[in-house]
C-alpha cells in the first residue's frame, strides 16, 4: 500500500520540470541581471518553491499497517488531484514513540484511543472544522463522545479491530484445544500441543490486558501486584510461543507454519482471505475469549506539524462516506462505527461476531485507558522483564 518509488519520482521529476520551468522564464524576462546573481536567485526558488509545492498536493498518513486499501487511497489522490504518502506502526506505543522523538510533518494519524487521549493531553493535535466535515452525521452515536475525547474536538471514528484469538481451525481441532478461553495462549498443558506454533502481539498493553482478563481483572487494572502476575503468567507461557509478532503474523498464520496467534480482528480476517486465495486446504478463523477481550476504537485525528489540515478533513470526509467507509470493511474486515455502510458491507462480513459483535459479546469488551508516568514506568520495567526471560 506505500506509494511505489517509481511513482514518487515521476510525480517529483515532474514538479522539479514544473519549477525549473518556471524560474526558467522570469530569469529570461530579466537579460541585465549578472549570472552570479541569477545562480543565487535560482537556489532559493528551489529552496523555498519546492518545499511550498510539495506541501500542495501531498497529504501525509501515519497509519496502522494494513489499514486501507490500495483502490481507496488512489480513488482518493484521482478526487482531490493529490498524493498521498504513508508511513506505518504497528503498535500504539511504537507511533507515540516516534513522534516524541521529534517526527513531524504528519497531517494525519489513526491512534487507538488511549493514544489519541495521550496526543491531547501533550496538546500535539489541531482541533476539527466540522464544519468541514457533513458525512459526519453517518457515525454511530455509540461511537462518538467517549470519555477519550468528550464532544469529538479532535477525533472521528475512522474503524474498530477486537483483540482476540485467531487460528488454524484444522489443525486445532485436530489437536482438540479449546478456544473459548485465553487458556489456550497461557496454560502449558495446552501449549504444549502447539510449541513453536504460536504467536502473540508483540505490545505491552495488548499482551498484559489479554493476561489480566485471563486472571480475572479489568483490562485497566493498574494494581502493580495484578501486574506482575500478568508478567509471571507470561513468562511462564512465553517458552512455547514462537516469537512476540505484531505484523508479520498474517502471512506466517496463511501459509501455515503459525496455528495459534493473540491477534486483530482485521488481520486474522485477512490472512483468512489470503489462505483462501492461496488455495490452502484450512480456513484461518477467531473466537472471542469468555473472559473478556480488548475492543480499539481507532479514529482520525489532525496531527499540528502536519501542513495541510485542509486535505487531512477531506481525506477525514471521503472516508466518512458510507461507500469507502465499508470498503476498508469488505477489504481487510475491520469493524465499523459508518451507520451508512452498513448498506454496503458484505452479508457475511455483516454476520461475523468478530467484525460486528453481539450485545452479550459487547458487554465483555473493554476499550484500553491511557496510563500516567508513574504507571508507563512501572510497566516498562515489567515488560522488559518479560522480555528478557
Amino acid at each position: 500500500m506505500r506509494t511505489s518509488n517509481s511513482k514518487q519520482f515521476s510525480h517529483r521529476e515532474h514538479r522539479d520540470h514544473r519549477e525549473s520551468t518556471g524560474f526558467a522564464s522570469w530569469a529570461k524576462s530579466c537579460p541585465s541581471l549578472p549570472k552570479p546573481i541569477l545562480c543565487v536567485l535560482c537556489g532559493l526558488w528551489f529552496v523555498f518553491a519546492a518545499p511550498l509545492a510539495q506541501a500542495a498536493d501531498v497529504l501525509h498518513l501515519y497509519n496502522w499497517n494494513n489499514y486501507i486499501s490500495e483502490e481507496t487511497v488512489a480513488r482518493f489522490e484521482a478526487q482531490c488531484a493529490c498524493r498521498v504518502v504513508q508511513d506505518y506502526y504497528s503498535d500504539n506505543e511504537e507511533m507515540l514513540a516516534k513522534l516524541a522523538a521529534g517526527a513531524t510533518g504528519y497531517d494525519l494519524i489513526v491512534p487507538t484511543g488511549n493514544a489519541m487521549e495521550s496526543l491531547i493531553r501533550q496538546n500535539a493535535l489541531l482541533p476539527l472544522d466540522k464544519s468541514l466535515l457533513p458525512n459526519l452525521k453517518n457515525i454511530d452515536p455509540a461511537y462518538l463522545n467517549t470519555a477519550f475525547d468528550p464532544g469529538n474536538r479532535y477525533s472521528v471514528p475512522y474503524a474498530y479491530t477486537l483483540t482476540l484469538i485467531g487460528y488454524n481451525r484444522e489443525k486445532i481441532h485436530e489437536l482438540d484445544l479449546p478456544v473459548d478461553s485465553w487458556a489456550v495462549i497461557f496454560e502449558p498443558r495446552y501449549l504444549e500441543k502447539l510449541k513453536g506454533r504460536v504467536t502473540v502481539l508483540d505490545s505491552q498493553r495488548e499482551l498484559i490486558a489479554a493476561a489480566l482478563k485471563y486472571l480475572g481483572y479489568p483490562a485497566n487494572d493498574t494494581v502493580e501486584a495484578h501486574w506482575k502476575q500478568a508478567r509471571d503468567l507470561i513468562i511462564r507461557a512465553k517458552p512455547y510461543w514462537a516469537a512476540f509478532n505484531a505484523s508479520s503474523y498474517i502471512k506466517e498464520l496463511t501459509v501455515g507454519n503459525i496455528w495459534l496467534v493473540h491477534g486483530y480482528s482485521n488481520d486474522i480476517f485477512q490472512a483468512d482471505l489470503d489462505a483462501q486465495k492461496a488455495g490452502r486446504s484450512f480456513r484461518i478463523v477467531s473466537a472471542i475469549p469468555e473472559e473478556g477481550a480488548v475492543l480499539s476504537l481507532d479514529s482520525m485525528v489532525l496531527h499540528k506539524s502536519g501542513p495541510r489540515p485542509d486535505l487531512a478533513h477531506r481525506f477525514i470526509d471521503f472516508m466518512l462516506d458510507g461507500r469507502n467507509g465499508a470498503e476498508l470493511t469488505n477489504l481487510i474486515g475491520s469493524g465499523n462505527p459508518n451507520c451508512d455502510a452498513l448498506q454496503y458491507i458484505k452479508p457475511e462480513i455483516a454476520k461475523n461476531p468478530a467484525v460486528f459483535p453481539d450485545r452479550v459479546q459487547q458487554a465483555r469488551l473493554e476499550m484500553l485507558r491511557d496510563l500516567d508516568r508513574h504507571q508507563r514506568r512501572v510497566l516498562s520495567r515489567i515488560w522488559t522483564e518479560i522480555k528478557l526471560r
